[in-house]
């Protein structure tokens, strides 16, 4: 097993190919800050010349609180327009990543943070402390086509509507009912059961895993695609 850190971002690399990537940034926001690590962690796993899976989570009270307005309020239209691209696209890389992948959340996750999880293949939650929510009818944001299509491909009609319309905080009960996640389990489990969950799928050819991917979900990923490009030429 080998560990290393960069930008906040902590990726534990366990004999078995599975990957442990935790984000140590507070409520880990996005910003290129946070961006620069998961994407290097990303690229480490891709590169991993054997079996491989990942177990993506936070520290703490938060998995993620989703953008990082203070960031983009100060940042010039560029680095906004960068930022929010790089977002996109994180997103869609994780909906088609040719490895298994789950979203160990060990706390609250919110707005762009909840879709981050969204957009891993499973969502393993933490039974006493933290929410899910969509908050964007709250604060005013009407979501864009690729946040959109994820969202709804990920969670039932019904579960989507009543996310997106109302802002609701699920707490994990809830969510495991809702189907917003596939397990629940005590803080300290939710670390070991998502590895239990992606560690028998670890060898399975990446090209394959990839390729099914990208065909069970060619619609967000095509959304995410576009949206990314439109954030940099808009």
């Amino acid at each position: 097993m080998t560990e290393e850190e960069t930008g906040g971002i902590a990726v534990e690399v366990q004999d078995s190919g599975v990957v442990v990537v935790k984000m140590n940034l507070g409520e880990n926001r996005f910003n290129p800050t946070t961006l620069d690590g998961l994407e290097v962690a990303l690229d480490q796993i891709e590169a991993i010349d054997g079996p491989s899976a990942l177990v993506l989570t936070g520290e703490g009270k938060f998995f993620s609180n989703g953008l990082d307005l203070d960031w983009l309020a100060a940042a010039d239209d560029q680095g906004r327009r960068q930022t929010l691209s790089r977002v996109y696209e994180l997103f869609a890389r994780l909906v088609e990543f040719p490895a298994p992948t789950v979203a160990a959340i060990n706390g609250h996750v919110f707005a762009a943070g909840a879709m981050m999880a969204l957009a891993c293949d499973w969502r393993v939650m933490r039974d006493n402390r933290g929410f899910f929510c969509l908050p964007e009818a709250d604060i005013g944001l009407v979501f864009v086509p690729g946040m959109n299509a994820l969202i709804t491909h990920r969670l039932s009609y019904g579960t989507a509507r009543e996310a997106m319309l109302t802002g609701r905080r699920y707490n994990a009960p809830d969510a495991l009912a809702a189907g917003i996640v596939d397990q629940v389990t005590s803080e300290d489990q939710v670390v070991p059961a998502s590895i239990a969950i992606v560690e028998p799928l670890a060898a399975k050819p990446q090209h394959v895993q990839q390729g099914i991917k990208q065909g069970l979900s060619a619609a967000p990923i095509a959304a995410l695609r576009a949206e990314a490009q439109a954030a940099l030429t808009a």
